[in-house]
């Protein structure tokens, strides 16, 4: 008897515009380094907390560390929870730049003003580390709503202290990230990225680099959060009207390892947040494949994946297309 095999809404839309989807060349190796972070945002799609204790440990550190050595990624992607907790964040950012990586950290803002942190600033940049900032609105209200009472003023103390570090107005770079509050798509991103840039240099003074904006993922507590509010089939419809094709060629599984505190890898972080680890007849682990192999290695995909793929689509980097 011949198995079925059955297609979820992304794949289907796929097929619909035929394309197929491939690996393209490694450029990004991202590093989940844990779950633990000082927030518990609404939005959060890694459903970290300042109770989870989840993290990498000193073996698989060193195992990271020499893969990254061995194949030199073009850049190398240290996020969280907060990345910064981890006792390995600053040597993984010192590994990487040996390496001759082009270093970003994945950073709540909030992280700068807790205590042992305060040097933290200077670090990323004495590292020249890129840092992607997030920020999901230049308002109070809308910012607490998603992160808490009191992130916003924190965010922004953060954001002052990043620019007087050298950010923003230089060679040390400084983007921010947006996320839509509710079940809706980003609005066009060149023109909240001017929005943003004329409110926070208007009110605080701040400076920035660019603006991602970046669909919330229909998993962890924003898809509890559609099924309590009974909107989640409505976004889920919103997401399959939206398909556009001309994203696809962007998508951050294609040229992108996501690896999880355990060194274990996904083609992105929103599969290894659904558990979807890349598997050649057992699990994978970073140490187990280079970069050849990987190509070679289908990519993994759900209905989720229709959330990148959306309107202007959506990846670590923002939008895919105008």
């Amino acid at each position: 008897m011949v198995a079925l095999v059955t297609m979820n809404q992304f794949e289907h839309r796929l097929a619909a515009h035929e394309i197929h989807l491939q690996r393209g060349q490694l450029n990004t190796l991202q590093i989940n380094v844990g779950r633990q972070c000082n927030q518990a945002c609404r939005h959060c799609h890694v459903d970290a907390a300042p109770w989870r204790t989840e993290t990498i440990d000193a073996v698989t550190f060193e195992k990271i560390s020499h893969w990254i050595d061995q194949y030199r990624p073009a850049k190398v992607d240290i996020t969280g929870g907060a990345p910064e907790l981890s006792e390995f964040f600053r040597p993984l950012v010192k590994a990487s730049k040996e390496a001759g990586c082009h270093v970003m950290d994945r950073n709540n803002l909030t992280i700068l003003e807790e205590p042992g942190f305060e040097d933290l600033d200077q670090f990323l940049a004495d590292h020249e580390v890129e840092v992607i900032a997030s920020l999901p609105c230049y308002t109070a209200d809308n910012v607490s709503k998603q992160r808490g009472h009191g992130v916003f003023e924190k965010s922004i103390r953060g954001l002052q202290k990043l620019n007087r570090a050298g950010y923003g107005s230089g060679t040390l770079k400084l983007n921010l990230v947006y996320n839509p509050l509710g079940p809706k798509l980003p609005g066009p991103q060149a023109e909240l990225e001017q929005d943003y840039k004329e409110a926070l240099k208007k009110e605080f003074g701040i400076v920035f680099d660019q603006l991602f904006t970046i669909t919330n993922q229909p998993i962890a507590r924003f898809a509890e959060d559609l099924k309590t509010s009974g909107q989640l089939e409505a976004y889920m419809d919103l997401l399959v009207e939206s398909f556009n094709p001309a994203t696809v060629t962007g998508l951050m599984c294609r040229s992108t390892i996501s690896v999880g505190y355990l060194g274990e890898v996904y083609d992105c972080d929103f599969n290894q947040m659904l558990n979807m680890q890349l598997r050649n007849g057992k699990p994978l682990y970073l140490w187990d494949i280079d970069p050849e192999t990987w190509t070679k290695i289908d990519i993994q995909t759900g209905n989720h994946c229709l959330a990148c793929c959306a309107g202007a689509g959506s990846s670590c980097t923002g939008a895919l297309s105008d």
